[in-house]
């Protein structure tokens, strides 16, 4: 079963007449994809944002933590130098 040329000239007729209908409805469509967009690119960028923070936080954490380990070990090796010398 195909279409008669009757047919396609009446779908036609009907696109034709509804085009501008379907036109504003893609628009619409379009625009409301945009903000979806644009909303989730802005979340993106907010927990970016946190994590820089949180990755910034460990770092100086970490930093830290390797200046009192490096301050113990200054310790320890000048005690250690502090009784050797005292040995002799």
């Amino acid at each position: 079963m195909s279409l008669e040329q009757k047919d396609l000239e009446l779908i036609e007729r009907i696109i034709y007449k509804n085009g501008d209908d379907i036109a504003v409805s893609i628009s619409r469509s379009f625009e409301r994809l945009e903000e979806r967009i644009d909303a989730v690119e802005s979340r993106l960028y907010s927990r970016l944002s946190e994590l820089e923070d949180v990755v910034e936080g460990s770092r100086q954490n970490i930093s830290d933590t390797l200046g009192d380990i490096r301050a113990e070990v200054r310790d320890v090796g000048f005690s250690n130098t502090f009784f050797d010398s005292r040995k002799e």
